[in-house]
């Protein structure tokens, strides 16, 4: 995306105002000022913007409404609405809005548009960043945000797991990382799961690891699902659940931009990404209910829903990641209704065991309005994934829980990691926000990323 930031010294004013602070910023509005916005009716509503014109006929200033400080939930990301309000030019903010780096940042992310199969260009605004803000930092965040969001806006037609791969390989070039990719039959030994939920497909399922950084660092492992479309296999969905399954591979998507950032940031660690890439088909040699195979960690999995795949190729993945015994495991996917019906689509819930990481990633969430929830590995439902057949079961019957019983499925194949952290994403804006636009979302990390640069900066 290009950069929304530049330097003017003729940069417009950007004025924000509130119900409570409107009228003292009125009344230090020149006359023809003052009248051009009592004329039209400006009250500070959040959210409206007016500009007010010069003599010339040039814009003079915009007046923009925030919530009053005291609102129960004012929202950091407001000023994001403005790339899409303002017309074409170079901006300043003339006054503090609530949180001004977030403010930055929500202009930068709301600049973004997806424009590859349709006219649809970005405003063509830019911003001089405030003094107190990190813009390099703010720049790179927002570039990643446009990365995630590109990749899961992508049709799956042109998004499968070769060009998920692709671009997995292209941005570990850009940064000098090394990039290995196991495909197809490869996998069948040492990676069973994978292999079995992308093998009715013609379009080969794959194993994409990124490794980049100083050994001598302390391991970081990300692991992304990249289902890059999902039908639900023979558990077959309908044809509403299939709407937006391009966005499947979200956790792939997010696990790259935070991937990005922090090679971009340089921060010391020793990284490694793990994206198992399918498509979850329908054909002869699909997986079916009931089949059993056995992972990578050696388990034996009962197939008790074929619409339960993400589960099943990030624990080859997580499987692998474990083995080096990383000082920090993170799972990132698109991985169950329940999260949505328990939280909605804004507010994803993530699962830990260190309380310590706990606090940090709750900390860095609100402080990035990145937002995420905690929910509990509740040991009594562990047995619940019980099967009479194999060890373990990915989708035990009945309706109760399905986000923890998700995540106590994958904590099963994390063992020697010294912490690990699985956030069920969704990956996806329903409805535009300010600085969110529709469709594809970059969900966590930037928390994630906010949490590794201050342990590993």
């Amino acid at each position: 995306m290009p950069s929304v930031f530049e330097s003017s010294a003729n940069a417009i004013p950007i004025t924000f105002a509130s119900k409570a602070t409107w009228h003292a910023i009125r009344d230090t509005l020149p006359s023809p000022a003052r009248q051009f916005a009592d004329a039209n009716g400006f009250a500070a509503k959040p959210g409206k913007c007016l500009t007010l014109p010069a003599s010339d006929g040039s814009i003079a200033q915009v007046l923009f409404g925030l919530e009053d400080e005291t609102h129960k939930a004012p929202d950091p990301f407001r000023p994001g609405a403005l790339p899409g309000l303002l017309p074409p030019g170079v901006y300043r903010f003339a006054n503090a809005p609530h949180d001004v780096r977030l403010a930055t940042l929500a202009f930068a992310l709301g600049c973004y548009r997806f424009g590859r199969y349709r006219k649809n260009e970005a405003p063509d605004v830019r911003l001089v960043p405030p003094d107190a803000v990190d813009a390099a930092d703010i720049a790179r965040m927002a570039d990643a945000a446009a990365l995630a969001r590109d990749l899961i806006n992508m049709p799956s037609n042109d998004m499968g797991p070769a060009e998920l791969a692709e671009a997995a390989r292209e941005l570990a070039t850009r940064f000098g990382a090394d990039f290995n990719c196991i495909t197809g039959d490869a996998l069948e030994q040492g990676f069973p799961l994978i292999h079995a939920v992308g093998m009715a497909s013609p379009r080969a399922p794959r194993l994409i690891d990124i490794s980049w950084g100083d050994p001598a660092h302390p391991k970081v492992t990300l692991v992304g699902k990249g289902v890059c479309f999902d039908t639900g296999g023979l558990d077959l969905k309908p044809s509403s659940g299939m709407l937006i399954m391009k966005k499947d591979m979200g956790g792939a998507a997010n696990v790259l931009a935070l991937a990005q950032m922090v090679m971009d940031a340089k921060l010391k660690v020793r990284l490694r990404v793990l994206i198992p890439a399918v498509e979850n088909a329908v054909a002869g040699n699909a997986f079916r209910p009931l089949d059993v195979f056995r992972s990578r960690k050696g388990i034996t999995v009962e197939i008790g829903n074929t619409d339960a795949e993400g589960r099943l190729v990030l624990a080859d993945a997580l499987a692998l990641a474990d083995e080096e015994k990383p000082d920090l495991l993170v799972d990132l996917g698109t991985l169950t209704g329940a999260a949505r019906v328990a939280l909605g689509p804004d507010l994803p819930p993530f699962y830990t065991n260190d309380e310590t990481l706990a606090g940090e990633v709750t900390a860095h969430a609100k402080g990035e309005n990145d937002p995420l929830w905690r929910m509990p590995l509740w040991p009594a439902y562990d047995a619940w994934l019980d099967s009479k057949t194999a060890d373990i079961n990915n989708a035990p019957s009945g309706g109760f829980a399905g986000s923890i019983i998700c995540a106590l499925f994958l904590q099963r194949f994390v063992e020697h990691a010294t912490s690990w952290l699985h956030v069920d994403i969704y990956g996806w804006t329903p409805s535009a926000k300010p600085g969110r636009p529709e469709g594809g979302e970059c969900q966590a990390a930037r928390a994630i990323y906010k949490l590794l640069s201050q342990r590993y900066a």
